[in-house]
């Protein structure tokens, strides 16, 4: 009996033992378990919390791009359509008036030298549009590509609009380079007042050009397949 007690204790000891570290690594397992399960539940609540807020942002860059999208196409449209002469502008520039020759030609004198044609008015608007002019007009009648000035008997036509004398030409441009330019050494108003045609030159530092208001149309001409969008 002497001889087993040792043996049976050394038995109890590790069966206490083995029970003591089987009892330690359940806690600790368990424990581990709790810490991973939070964990992922924190994770989880994180992705959650980011993706709606993804979602939020996404929304928001939508709206600022179509918002955005609108304002840029508005200006866009709004220069196109000043580029095409459809709006009033406005800016510094000149005021030309020309009126007929009050002389009293004499006896055998051609007349016609003594009035104004369509020809003298289109070398004064010609005569701005070389020196910078960036909108023109004629008795408030935009004056672009597409515009005619043509006699009409006595009258003038513009945009066939019929006009008598005085005329009034609008330009927006360099004021100082618009009136430099017409009154050169040679240039079209000294030509014009070698027959008493009356030509007056004001610079303004605000005038306003109306928008062109007839048609245009495109018969023949069609826009290039490459440059469709």
């Amino acid at each position: 009996m002497h001889g087993k007690q040792p043996k049976i204790l050394l038995f109890l000891v590790c069966v206490v033992l083995g029970v003591m570290i089987s009892t330690q690594f359940r806690s600790s397992e368990s424990a581990n378990r709790t810490i991973a399960q939070q964990r992922a539940e924190d994770l989880s609540g994180r992705l959650k919390a980011t993706e709606k807020e993804n979602e939020t942002l996404k929304a928001k860059v939508k709206a600022l791009e179509e918002n955005t999208g609108a304002d840029v196409k508005g200006e866009e449209i709004l220069q196109l359509k000043a580029d095409a002469g459809y709006t009033a502008l406005r800016g510094p520039g000149v005021i030309v008036t020309v009126d007929d020759s009050k002389v009293i030609h004499k006896p055998g004198d051609n007349p016609n030298l003594y009035i104004i044609h369509d020809d003298d008015l289109l070398r004064v608007i010609n005569e701005l549009r070389a020196a910078g002019a960036e909108a023109l007009s004629l008795n408030k009648e935009r004056i672009l590509d597409v515009s005619e000035v043509r006699c009409a008997g006595p009258t003038v036509s513009v945009n066939n609009t019929r006009f008598s004398p005085p005329y009034e030409i609008r330009a927006i441009g360099n004021s100082k380079t618009l009136e430099g330019a017409l009154k050169l050494r040679g240039g079209v108003i000294e030509t014009l007042k070698l027959w008493g045609i009356s030509v007056d030159v004001v610079a303004k530092d605000n005038l306003e050009i109306p928008a062109y208001k007839g048609p245009r149309h495109y018969e023949f001409a069609k826009i290039k397949d490459g440059d469709k969008k």
